[in-house]
């Protein structure tokens, strides 16, 4: 016979915590010994085990006292449905855990899978870190407005005319406003621009669906990450081409 303090000992709980089920009635409290003891059995051992397994599942206890008192059948079926239930929490937060993996990685929690692959694409075609984060941050506002739509947008960025482009631009706003440089790629960029437009349609460049209010914050915040981004939209808006999130033809203006 085991005292309550050996009982909880080896059924891996408190004695606070026996003394509760015995308060919820789920235990039954044993009579005292003559010498004032409360003394359990291996039964009580084992019933406080089965309680402890099905608590510890996350069963709520009102639920484990009708399990206790249930048929056998009954009861394998409520385990069997405790089983799926957690499988499908283990699913849920593996789910999460990638989703911080992203976030540990500099990508959003909120990225499509698909997405983020495209990231991981950029990171190794070396593109510059800020573009990387351009980039990232402008596909969480696209994936919040159509994420029907992103699976067909990011298979465009995949094609060799987009990471061509992709190059070009990453080397463009690796420097500054005022480089001399700038031009020169600014003509490459509006050269892929114009290439990609002729061969597949005005269309195939500017297809984003946006909301002006949107498409300004968007651009914002490529503004803000990358700052001669603001000046090459100058120079490629001088041979043909608006806009940085949503692109599009323009009149060309003479350059200074």
């Amino acid at each position: 016979m085991l005292t309550i303090g050996e009982l909880a000992a080896y059924a891996g709980v408190t004695v606070r915590t026996v003394r509760h089920y015995h308060a919820r009635g789920l235990l039954p409290e044993p009579e005292r010994d003559h010498s004032g003891y409360r003394r359990y059995d291996a039964a009580a051992l084992v019933e406080l085990l089965r309680i402890r397994t099905l608590a510890e599942a996350g069963v709520p206890l009102a639920r484990v006292r009708e399990l206790l008192r249930a048929g056998e059948d009954e009861f394998a079926a409520a385990v069997a449905d405790i089983d799926r239930r957690l499988r499908a929490e283990i699913r849920q937060r593996q789910r999460h855990r990638e989703r911080i993996a992203r976030l540990a990685a500099g990508d959003g929690l909120g990225l499509p899978p698909e997405v983020a692959a495209h990231l991981d694409r950029l990171r190794a075609l070396g593109l510059d870190e800020r573009i990387v984060r351009a980039e990232r941050d402008g596909w969480l506002l696209l994936a919040a407005h159509a994420p029907e739509r992103v699976p067909e947008w990011v298979a465009r960025k995949r094609d060799q005319d987009a990471v061509a482009f992709y190059r070009t631009l990453s080397a463009a706003l690796a420097l500054t406003a005022g480089d001399p440089r700038l031009p020169g790629l600014a003509d490459e960029l509006a050269a892929h621009l114009t290439r990609m437009a002729e061969e597949r349609g005005e269309d195939y460049v500017d297809d984003v669906d946006l909301d002006p209010p949107l498409v300004e914050l968007m651009d914002a915040l490529a503004y803000d990450t990358v700052p001669a981004a603001r000046r090459l939209i100058e120079l490629l808006a001088e041979r043909g081409w608006a806009g940085w999130t949503k692109l599009g033809r323009a009149d060309p203006r003479p350059g200074p």
